[in-house]
């Protein structure tokens, strides 16, 4: 028995009436709306309800999988403390981490230090207990993992379902923008408008390769909450037909709610959304590697070697004399899907030759950089890499000496030093570019710094 439907609803706790204490007035459609999804799920009578909260335990390279029996939880911070209690889907969670394991996929039951219900969970669970309780639940997180991964496991979401049987729905929980409005909690950023109504065109359309298609800047500009948990249930959808309700969007306090669902109707193999980005990132990455020139192609082959082998590879012999006989810092970073995936370099030469550099340096971005795990053998096909070569650095009297596209900046305090290269995605300023290498470093608001600045010569 596959999925029988899915729905995505935002979690603002005010919409409770403990907590709302009238206010939950002012967004009256959002609340009719809910009643009416829960109204929905107590028709369906599921077996089981998958809630997926991006204010469970996260990690950020591994989706995380409520353990045990059941667990509980109340509103006491936001004033309402009734305690909500659930029963989980021990038997379904258990199949969910032998085929993550069997896949080799991140997730699984593992790092729960506080197993209380969070009010993404709780306020889904308020609405559709007034309809429905005879339910056994499964809690899943978000994480730090790409948009392709979470899109991967709502497919082993949906294998689960399968293999089990249960009659399911999936819940996605998570607000739009926080960025809505200037006196909202979170202030105002022109993004965010823009973001909601993107995601609620998405939501209409059923067209869910466009959550992949998203820019990143506007998303985190735009402060989102939800998207990872709207992939994750796209994903338990895949190869599914269904009929969409979109019911409400309201955003009277600075932060977008929607509620929308999703009644499965039938398959359809032709709406395999992660089949198609894959191919699509395929064909990019494949234009770019057809025109990648000696310095990229040399940072590419020496983690690609590492990897197989464990050695750093020889130095290939059939280099530009640039690459053998000059000196710089370097750096080499590594992008899977649009996302950062490691990034490592040196502002002054280390090594004989910037190809020692590009080569010592690539295998550190892919291996070593403390923000990431290692690269796998499976995702060197996935990567995308650049490469930095940086001038030497020169003393900065004035921040309007910097230009966030011509110059990357170093800023020094003490022993702190952070460094942010020129012509980033995302950063159009040079205060942000600052506030951004000073949080690198370690460098408080009140602290005393100084500047410098590089130039940098980028391979792509």
């Amino acid at each position: 028995m596959p999925i029988s439907a899915a729905c995505i609803v935002p979690h603002p706790p005010l919409i409770v009436p403990e907590v709302g204490k009238g206010q939950e007035k002012i967004v009256k459609k959002t609340i009719e709306s809910y009643h009416a999804v829960a109204r929905q799920i107590g028709d369906i009578q599921p077996e089981t309800i998958i809630l997926i909260s991006p204010h469970s335990v996260m990690y950020a390279d591994y989706i995380h999988i409520s353990p045990g029996n059941g667990a509980q939880g109340s509103l006491k911070q936001f004033g309402a403390p009734a305690v909500c209690k659930v029963s989980y889907d021990a038997p379904m969670a258990d199949e969910l981490c032998r085929i993550c394991d069997a896949a080799d996929f991140p997730a699984g039951t593992l790092g729960e230090k506080d197993a209380s219900l969070d009010h993404g969970t709780l306020i889904p669970l308020y609405f559709v207990n007034q309809y429905y309780t005879d339910y056994r639940l499964v809690r899943c997180s978000i994480s730090g993992l790409s948009r392709q991964e979470h899109y991967h496991f709502g497919m082993i979401l949906g294998e689960a379902v399968e293999a089990l049987g249960r009659n399911t729905v999936v819940i996605a929980s998570g607000d739009l923008s926080h960025k809505l409005t200037a006196d909202g909690p979170y202030g105002f950023a022109a993004e965010g408008p823009e973001l909601d109504k993107t995601l609620i065109s998405i939501m209409q359309s059923g067209n869910f390769g466009e959550f992949f298609e998203l820019d990143s800047t506007l998303c985190e500009r735009g402060a989102e909450c939800g998207l990872a948990s709207f992939i994750i249930m796209a994903g338990a959808l895949n190869q599914k037909t269904v009929d969409t309700r979109f019911l409400s969007y309201e955003g009277p306090f600075g932060v977008g709610y929607a509620v929308c669902g999703y009644r499965v109707t039938g398959d359809d193999p032709s709406r395999d959304f992660l089949k198609r980005d894959i191919a699509k990132n395929n064909r990019c990455i494949q234009s770019l590697r057809d025109i990648e020139d000696a310095f990229v192609r040399l940072a590419r082959n020496a983690l690609e070697s590492y990897i197989a082998t464990g050695k750093l590879p020889p130095l290939p012999e059939d280099l530009p004399d640039e690459l053998q006989k000059e000196r710089a810092g370097v750096f080499v970073s590594i992008k899977k899907n649009g996302q950062l995936r490691g990034c490592i370099g040196t502002t002054e030469p280390t090594q004989p030759s910037i190809a020692g550099e590009i080569m010592h340096n690539a295998i550190s971005s892919g291996t070593r950089d403390p923000r990431f795990p290692p690269v796998r053998k499976d995702e060197l096909s996935s990567l995308v890499y650049s490469v930095d070569v940086i001038s030497p650095a020169q003393p900065v009297s004035d921040k309007s000496m910097l230009d966030v596209l011509r110059y990357g900046v170093i800023v020094t305090s003490g022993r702190k030093r952070g460094l942010l290269l020129p012509n980033l995605e995302g950063v159009d300023t040079v205060d942000e570019q600052i506030h951004i290498a000073c949080q690198k470093a370690g460098i408080g608001r009140n602290e005393n710094y100084t500047l410098e600045r590089f130039e940098v010569v980028r391979h792509i």
